[in-house]
Parts: C-alpha cells; sequence; structure tokens
C-alpha cells in the first residue's frame, strides 16, 4: 500500500469524526460536554466502551502474544467479569445514587478534601501517562508506515494528529466521543474479521473447518495450573484481571464517563452487562486471529516456529531471506501491510487498508476518550466550574482542553527523544502503580464507616506505590515467583492498612 493511498485513506477517516464532530456538538453546552445531557443510548455506550477499552497496542499485542503465551491471555478476560460485575452492581448505583460527574467526588463526600485531591490526581497522572504511551506507539506505526516517506517530520505528524483529536472533540466532549468510538471499534472489529477471512480463504480452510485447525493447534490453551510462580497461571491471570477490570474501568473516570452519559441507573447496568459480554467475545476473536497468524506465517516460511524469547521473522521488504530478530508485536502489523498488502489480491489490499484504520481507530478510541476524561475530571476535581456560571464554565473548559492536548503532545516528543522501548515499557509499569491508590481509597471508603485522618491519605497514597515496588522488586529477584498485577492488590492493601490504623470509629 503506497504512503499516499494510506494518507488519504486517514484524511478521509478523520473527516468523517470531523463531520460527526459537527452535527453532535450542535447547541452544545458544558453539560453536553461532560455528561452528554445524560441521553446516550444505552447499547452506543456499550459498543464505544469496546474501542475505548482496547488501545492500539493491545490491537497487535493480543494476537502477536499467542505465539508464546497461547490462549492464556483468555483467563484475564474471565477475570475482567468479575471486576465488571463488581462495577454494576456496587460503583454504578453509587455513582447514580451521589448523581456524579467525576467519579471522585465520592472521595470528598466521604473522606475530605485532600483525599478528593489525590484521588483525581492520580488518575490524571495514570491516564496521562498511559494514554501518551498508546499514542506514542501508533503514532510511531504511523510515521514509519506514511510520513517518513512523505519527508514530514515526527513532531510535526503528532501535531498534526492531536490537533485532528482536539478538533472533533473540544466541543461535544462525551457526546461526540461516544458516537465517533461506535464508529471506530466498528472498524477495529471489521479490520480483525477481514484478517481472519483471508488467512482462511488462504489456507484452503472453511469457516467451520477453521474453527478446528484453531482449536486443534498447540496454540488454543487456555487454562494454565503447572506453577504458581508462570505468569500463566489462572489464578494469577483470573485474579489480576479482576482487579484490572475494576481500577481501569470502574475507577477511572474515562470509561466511567460513559457508563455516566446513560439516562438512568437501570439503562447504565444494561450497558455494562452487554459490554462485558461483546467485549470477551471479541477477546476471543483476537486470540482467534492470532493463532492463525502464526498457522499461516509458519507455513509460507514468514515465520520461524522455533524462537526463543524473541520472534525471528522473515522481512517481506526485498530481502526475503533476511531473519532478524523481532518482537511478537511486529507479526499482525507485518503480514497485514508488508504481505497481504502486496500480494496483488483486492482482498489482501482490504486487509491493509482496514489494518491501518484499526490500529488507527483503536488508538484514537482510547486517546481521545482519556483526552476529554482528563479535562472532565481536571474542570471539576480541581477548577470547580459546577460553581461558576455557563460562560466561566465553558472557557475554562476550553483552556483546560488544549492544556491536556499540549501536554500530550509534550509527552509524546519526550518520550520519542528517549527513544527506548525499556522506558516505554517502564512507564507503562509506573502506570499499573498508581491505580493501587485508587483501589485502597474506594474499597476502605465501601466497606468500613472508619472516619480518616484526611491529610494523611496523600502521604500513604505517594508511599504505598514506592513501598510496593520494592516489595515486587525484592520478590522477584529473590525468588522465581513472577508478578502479573497483583501489585495493584499489594498497593491497595498498604493503603486500606494505613488508613484503617490511623482512622477512628464514626458513625458514618
Amino acid at each position: 500500500m503506497s504512503p499516499i493511498l494510506a494518507l488519504s485513506i486517514l484524511l478521509i477517516y478523520f473527516g468523517i469524526l470531523i463531520a460527526i464532530s459537527y452535527v453532535t456538538s450542535k447547541g452544545a453546552d458544558t453539560n453536553t460536554f461532560f455528561t452528554a445531557n445524560k441521553q446516550s443510548p444505552w447499547y452506543l455506550v456499550a459498543f464505544a466502551m469496546i474501542g475505548t477499552s482496547l488501545s492500539g497496542v493491545t490491537f497487535i499485542s493480543v494476537p502477536g502474544a499467542v505465539g508464546p503465551a497461547m490462549f492464556s491471555y483468555f483467563q484475564l478476560v474471565l477475570g475482567y467479569l468479575v471486576g465488571y460485575v463488581f462495577i454494576a452492581l456496587v460503583l454504578l448505583p453509587l455513582y447514580y445514587r451521589l448523581n456524579l460527574i467525576s467519579i471522585y467526588t465520592y472521595l470528598q463526600k466521604r473522606f475530605g478534601e485532600y483525599s478528593y485531591k489525590t484521588g483525581s490526581a492520580f488518575f490524571l497522572l495514570s491516564r496521562t501517562m498511559g494514554s501518551s504511551v498508546r499514542l506514542y506507539i501508533a503514532a510511531r506505526v504511523l510515521q514509519i508506515a506514511i510520513y517518513d516517506s512523505l519527508g514530514i517530520p515526527f513532531e510535526v505528524s503528532v501535531f498534526i494528529t492531536i490537533a485532528l483529536i482536539w478538533l472533533y472533540t473540544f466541543k461535544g466532549g462525551v457526546k461526540t466521543i461516544i458516537i465517533t468510538d461506535t464508529l471506530q471499534t466498528t472498524f477495529l472489529v471489521t479490520a480483525v474479521v477481514m484478517t481472519i477471512y483471508l488467512i482462511t480463504s488462504k489456507l484452503g480452510l472453511s469457516m467451520g473447518e477453521m474453527i478446528s485447525t484453531v482449536n486443534e493447534s498447540k496454540y488454543s490453551q487456555i487454562f494454565f495450573w503447572d506453577s504458581l510462580n508462570d505468569k500463566k497461571h489462572f489464578l494469577k491471570q483470573f485474579i489480576s484481571g479482576a482487579f484490572i477490570a475494576l481500577v481501569m474501568t470502574g475507577l477511572d473516570q474515562d470509561l466511567m464517563q460513559k457508563n455516566l452519559t446513560c439516562k438512568n441507573l437501570k439503562e447504565a447496568q444494561k450497558n455494562m452487562f452487554s459490554f462485558m459480554t461483546s467485549y470477551t467475545f471479541i477477546n476471543l476473536i483476537f486470540l482467534a486471529l492470532g493463532a492463525l497468524l502464526y498457522i499461516y506465517g509458519i507455513k509460507e516460511g514468514i515465520v520461524q516456529e522455533n524462537y526463543s524469547g524473541k520472534l525471528p521473522l522473515n522481512i517481506l521488504d526485498g530481502s526475503l531471506n533476511e531473519v532478524v530478530p523481532k518482537k511478537t508485536d511486529d507479526l499482525y502489523p507485518m503480514l497485514a501491510i508488508k504481505h497481504f498488502g502486496i500480494d496483488g489480491s483486492m482482498a489482501g489490499l482490504l486487509v491493509s487498508i482496514t489494518f491501518l484504520i484499526g490500529i488507527t481507530a483503536a488508538t484514537y478510541a482510547s486517546s481521545d476518550s482519556a483526552l476529554t476524561a482528563l479535562t472532565t475530571s481536571f474542570c471539576i476535581d480541581f477548577m470547580n466550574v459546577e460553581n461558576k456560571t455557563e460562560a466561566q464554565r465553558s472557557r475554562i473548559k476550553h483552556w483546560v482542553h488544549i492544556g491536556f492536548s499540549v501536554l500530550f503532545y509534550i509527552v509524546i516528543l519526550f518520550f520519542n527523544k528517549l527513544n527506548s522501548q525499556e522506558v516505554i515499557a517502564a512507564i507503562f509499569k509506573i502506570a499499573s502503580y498508581t491505580y493501587g491508590p485508587l483501589l485502597g481509597l474506594f474499597v476502605f471508603g465501601l466497606y468500613t464507616k472508619r472516619k480518616v485522618n484526611d491529610k494523611l491519605v496523600p502521604i500513604f497514597c505517594i508511599l504505598a506505590p514506592v513501598i510496593t515496588y520494592f516489595i515486587v522488586t525484592y520478590i522477584e529477584t529473590n525468588t522465581a515467583y513472577r508478578f502479573v498485577s497483583e501489585n495493584l492488590i499489594i498497593n491497595g492493601g498498604l493503603i486500606f492498612l494505613a488508613m484503617f490504623a490511623t482512622s477512628t470509629k464514626s458513625e458514618f
């Protein structure tokens, strides 16, 4: 696929998003931006949340990881279901009863101002880092695939990308996001289904034979029970999945802001149960795609079956005999763009095009949503816009939205300057630690009636992730045990214990 064609597709894609923004933002005010006037259909919210939950990293990482990890990721997804049920039955009733715009306002009502600001600040930190990294990774893919050959510098291409996101979100906010994310979810699911269809055809299989081939392959193993030290062990994956869903969905303003745009609690719960069902099925499709990518790659001699750690791939850029170590994340994009995209068939071209749109949609569905959520959280939690006039609210929201757009741009350029995969991985790891304090705060608030020393909470929330890091490092250095996301549980537990030890009995 030529860079000009790819760029044209992206311009058309963003043109559609901007057109949607124009329609959905007519007559919009700040209530529209923050809550969509609580008029969102639950089924649209459920579908839109899939795109937000899947990032560009997930889009390429889940299929690629099937090689070394098989279907073990599905154990994590099964754990998600427990977290989603807790969100639907416990957290959503709480949020709707208190009529929250920012979910961290609960911490103010339960504990006080220090806890409230601390919880919101940890969300802002986590989301800014995580979303910037995801956007950076996708920007690098687009830079290599399109912009380098056109002579457009990375700094310029990133500026254009963020400017386009700002353009279609600045007025309509979450109301626009729900519609655009619904469209983007459609694109990313279409990309995966198209790739599965093409590979199935190339392997000469019917749909039933394809399912049997995947099921009978060595990649289809889901459950692992051998050793608790193994990251793939069921209990570690399942429990981690439950807590990941709880903190990164239920305690995250980004995902919950969409839920809170539904007309009432009953519709929000229908949205949550519909989302968890469809999200589980879509993850299974991603895993099936991963198995097919490896089966096809090995059959065609593109992938070497015996690999250790990193995946040796034949680079299809004219040097067909050159074998170099590549990460498993490279498998799906390489086959979609460099193999199917140049095989001369219309189906191959369509897969290449839908992959490009799919990874763009997966990334921007999470990035545009995060930008809106960050703006909402900062405006409500730190700028107190609820107590201001509509004109003041609109002006503050406008500048905060610009501010976070600029912050995204600066952070992405910083990552690009570092140009280190190890640093990027570390940033993701840090983000996982910063969700721990939110877990401890909300669990303590929900399941105790004790009165806390509000001024000590920020100190606890700073120290707990640091202590958790040293605990995890010590255990992994001195034992064979390897963590998945148990650091969340340790982190939240330390917060809970510290708050309990310094709290007093209350009639709350």
